[in-house]
C-alpha cells in the first residue's frame, strides 16, 4: 500500500435508519469496483457484508464492516454500519475514523430517527455529509417531499445535484445536475442520454443555481462563475470546499437493488468528498509532539476502532492510520496501557475476505491481527510522540437479563467468554451482583443482548439461559418506635452480656442510614457503642418484611446496660441486632420499588399508544418535548414494570421508537403488589439455601 497517497484516499461510512438500504448499496460498490462478479442481495441472504450466521438468519447488519476498494483511481475505504439502535455503538465507533458519512435514506419512508442520530454524530465529529435517497423504484416514493424533510430536519444546505428520471416503478436513471448529463440504466450498466425534455429547462436552471452555489465559497470561483469561466477543475475544487465548511450537503438518488444511479455516487464520493489530508478534525488529548498536518513521513499514530473475536485467529483489531506509516515487522507502543507490541500481519479488509499487506500510510485503515493488549478505542503510536486519542464513549446500556449457566461448571467459561465479547463490544457489559445473587449482562435493547448470548454459543461453547433480572426492593419505616435488644448467655464460664435501648425513626427519601448516640453516664462504654451500630447496620441489611435492605432510617441509642465481665464487642452487636428485630414491625415497615427516569423518544403518530402504555406501567408522565420529527415523553415508571420494554417499544413503532432510562428514586410498592413480592423473595431465599 505504499504507493496510496493520503489525498487520494477517501474514508465513509455508509449510516441511516435499519431497513433503508445501506448493505445493498454497499454491495452494489462491492460489484461496480470488480469485487464481486454479481450483484449479491441480502434478501438472498448471499451478502459478502452481511455474512455472519447471526446477520444472514435476521437479515440485518449487526456489527460494522470495512471494505477497501478503487474506484477512478483512488481508494475507498467504506464501512457498513448497523441501522438497529441496539447496535448504534457500531456507528458511533465508525464515525471517529472516517472524513465523511452517507447518509442513506428510503426514497418512500423518508427521514427516521437513524438518521437523525447518525446526524448527531456528524456534527460532534465535524464531518462531511452526503444524502443518498434510495430505494427510488419502491411503490409511494414522493423524492421532493423526503428532499423537503432533509433540509427541514438536518440543514438548509441540504442541496439537489442530481434529478430522477422517473419516479417508483418508472424510475430508470438520473441527471447530473453538475455536468449537466442525463443517464439511464439497463441491467445495471450505465448509458448517457439526452436530457429528458419535459425537465430540460429546470436542469438548466438548477444547473445554474448548484454552479453558484458551489461557486460562492471563494471570491475568485465567483468571478469565473459571472464571466461563464469556471473549468471542471474549480467546479471540483468549489465543491469540496463547501462541502468541508458546510455550506452544501449534497443530495442524490439511486436504487440499490437495482444498481441504478449508484456507480455515479461512486464519482461523486471520489470527485467531491474531502479526503484525510483535507479534512482531519480527529486531534490526541495532548498534541504537543504530534504535527500539525501529519503525513506518511511523521511518527506514527493510529486508533483502535473495533475489536473482533475470531476462532480461528483470535483477537483481529481494526485501526485507522492518523498520521505517519505502519509497516509490517514494527514496533508500536500502546498508550492506552503502557506497553510495546509487535505488528506481524496486516490486511485490508472486504467483508470476511482479507488481503495481507506489508504497510497502511496516513489515512488508512485496515486489520492487525495477534496483537496482545491493544483492544478498541487504544491509541498505537511511535514511542516518541506518546499521545493519546480520546477513548469512544459508547452509548448508556438500558436493558439488563440475567444469565443462568446451563451446566455446572461453565461458570468460569461463561466469564472469559463475556469478557472477550465485551472487548469486541464495549456498549455491553456484564457483572455478578451479590445483592440479587445474579450475574446481569447489559446491553441496548433485547436483540442485542440475544446477539450476545447466541455469540457466547457459537464462538465459546457455552448454553446459557436469560431471565428477569431480581429487583432491588427496599424496605423501611413510616413511624418511629422503640425496642430494647438484649443479649444474655451464660453457659459456664465467661458469659455474654450486652443491653441497648433503641429508637427508630423514618427519614426523607434518600436520606439512608444515620446512627446518633445519646447515652450518658456509663450506661454503655463508648468502646461498646460502635459494636451496636454495626450490629443495627448488619440486621437493617436483612430486613424484616421480604428480607431487602432497609433505608432512610435513624437508630438513636439512648440507653443500655453491660456486664464488667460478661460485654464484649460481639454480644453488643448482636443486641443491637436484636433492637432492628424488635423495633421494626412496630413501625409500619413497607416496602420500596425503584423508580426509573425513562425519556421515550417515538414520531408523533405513536404518542398516544406510548403514553396509554406508560400509564399502563404505572408511570407518571412529567412532560413531552419536541426532538426534530421526533416528540420525546419523560416519565417515571416503576423497574418492575421496565421488563422487556425495548421489543415492546419496537413492536408498538415498527422499530421507530427508542429510550433510555436511569435510576430516580424509591417509592412505596402499592399494597396490592406486596404479598406477591414477599412471596417471590421467600421463594428465592429458599432456593439459596438448597443450593
Amino acid at each position: 500500500m505504499a504507493d496510496i497517497k493520503t489525498n487520494d484516499i477517501r474514508n465513509i461510512a455508509l449510516v441511516g435508519h435499519n431497513g433503508s438500504g445501506k448493505t445493498s448499496f454497499g454491495e452494489t460498490i462491492l460489484f461496480n469496483t470488480g469485487f464481486t462478479t454479481r450483484l449479491n442481495k441480502v434478501d438472498e441472504k448471499n451478502s459478502v457484508l452481511d455474512y455472519t450466521d447471526e446477520e444472514v438468519a435476521r437479515g440485518i447488519t449487526i456489527g460494522l464492516k470495512l471494505a477497501t476498494v478503487k474506484w477512478l483511481d483512488k481508494t475507498i475505504n467504506f464501512i457498513d454500519t448497523p441501522g438497529f439502535v441496539d447496535f448504534f455503538g457500531e456507528v458511533i465507533s465508525s464515525s471517529k475514523v472516517v472524513e465523511s458519512l452517507i447518509f442513506v435514506i428510503d426514497g418512500s419512508t423518508g427521514v427516521d430517527l437513524g438518521t437523525e442520530n447518525a446526524w448527531e454524530l456528524r456534527k460532534k465529529e465535524k464531518l462531511a455529509g452526503l444524502f443518498l435517497i434510495n430505494k427510488m423504484k419502491k411503490e409511494n416514493v414522493d423524492y421532493e417531499k423526503v428532499f423537503q424533510e432533509i433540509k427541514n430536519t438536518f440543514s438548509e444546505s441540504a442541496t439537489l445535484i442530481e434529478l430522477p428520471i422517473g419516479v417508483g416503478p418508472n424510475f430508470k436513471g438520473v441527471v447530473d445536475l453538475i455536468t449537466g448529463k442525463a443517464y439511464t440504466y439497463e441491467n445495471g450498466k450505465r448509458n448517457e442520454v439526452d436530457v429528458p425534455s419535459d425537465i430540460k429547462d429546470l436542469v438548466e436552471k438548477m444547473k445554474k443555481e448548484l454552479l453558484e452555489q458551489i461557486a460562492s465559497s471563494d471570491e475568485s470561483l465567483m468571478e469565473k462563475f459571472f464571466a461563464d469561466e469556471l473549468s471542471q477543475e474549480d467546479i471540483n475544487t468549489g465543491f469540496l470546499n463547501a462541502i468541508k465548511s458546510g455550506n452544501l450537503y449534497p443530495v442524490c438518488f439511486a436504487d440499490s437493488v437495482e444498481n441504478i444511479g449508484c456507480d455515479i455516487v461512486l464519482d461523486y464520493i471520489v470527485k467531491y468528498l474531502p479526503s484525510p489530508a483535507d479534512l482531519n478534525t480527529r486531534r490526541p488529548i495532548e498534541s504537543e509532539t504530534y504535527p500539525e498536518k501529519p503525513d506518511q513521513n511523521s511518527p506514527f499514530a493510529g486508533f483502535v476502532f473495533k475489536t473482533n473475536v475470531e476462532k480461528h485467529l483470535g483477537d483481529i483489531n481494526f485501526v485507522r492510520v492518523f498520521s505517519g506509516t505502519l509497516k509490517s515487522g514494527n514496533e508500536i507502543y500502546n498508550s492506552s496501557k503502557n506497553v510495546t507490541e509487535k505488528v506481524n500481519q496486516m490486511y485490508i479488509n472486504i467483508g470476511k475476505e482479507r488481503k495481507e499487506i506489508d504497510e497502511l500510510t496516513t489515512g488508512m485503515i485496515g486489520v492487525l491481527v495477534k496483537l496482545k493488549s491493544t483492544k478498541t478505542s487504544d491509541t498505537i503510536c511511535d514511542k516518541s510522540i506518546n499521545i493519546k486519542f480520546p477513548p469512544i464513549e459508547f452509548p448508556h446500556a438500558n436493558v439488563s437479563m440475567a444469565i443462568i449457566p446451563l451446566a455446572k461448571g461453565d461458570e468460569e467459561k461463561i466469564s472469559n467468554g463475556l469478557s472477550k465479547l465485551h472487548e469486541e463490544d464495549p456498549s455491553f457489559y456484564f457483572k455478578f451482583d451479590p445483592e440479587i445473587k445474579q450475574t446481569l449482562i447489559h446491553g441496548l435493547g433485547t436483540i442485542h443482548l440475544e446477539v450476545i448470548i447466541n455469540k457466547l454459543k457459537e464462538k465459546f461453547g457455552v448454553n446459557v439461559n436469560l431471565e428477569k433480572p431480581r429487583i432491588k426492593y427496599r424496605e423501611t419505616i413510616k413511624k418511629s418506635a422503640s425496642a430494647e435488644g438484649k443479649h444474655k448467655k451464660q453457659s459456664g464460664g465467661r458469659g455474654q452480656f450486652g443491653v441497648c435501648n433503641v429508637k427508630f425513626e423514618p427519614l426523607p427519601r434518600g436520606s439512608g442510614f444515620v446512627f446518633q448516640d445519646e447515652i450518658f453516664g456509663g450506661a454503655i462504654p463508648s468502646k461498646f457503642v460502635p459494636s451496636v451500630e454495626k450490629g443495627i447496620k448488619d440486621a437493617l441489611e436483612k430486613g424484616v418484611v421480604a428480607g431487602y435492605p432497609i433505608v432512610d432510617v435513624k437508630a438513636t441509642l439512648f440507653d443500655g446496660k453491660y456486664h464488667d465481665v460478661d460485654s464484649s464487642d460481639i454480644a453488643f452487636q448482636i443486641a443491637g441486632s436484636l433492637a432492628v428485630k424488635g423495633a421494626i414491625p412496630l413501625a409500619a415497615p413497607v416496602i420500596l420499588e425503584p423508580i426509573m427516569n425513562v425519556e421515550v423518544t417515538v414520531p408523533e403518530e405513536y404518542m398516544g399508544d406510548i403514553m396509554g402504555d406508560i400509564n399502563a406501567r404505572r408511570g407518571k408522565i412529567l412532560g413531552t418535548e419536541h426532538a426534530g420529527r421526533y416528540q420525546k415523553i419523560k416519565a417515571l415508571v416503576p423497574e418492575a414494570e421496565m421488563y422487556q420494554y425495548s421489543s415492546q417499544l419496537r413492536s408498538m413503532t415498527q422499530g421507530r421508537g427508542t429510550f433510555k432510562m436511569e435510576f430516580e428514586t424509591y417509592e412505596e410498592v402499592p399494597k396490592e403488589k406486596v404479598a406477591k413480592i414477599i412471596e417471590e423473595a421467600k421463594r428465592f431465599m429458599e432456593e439459596q439455601q438448597e443450593k
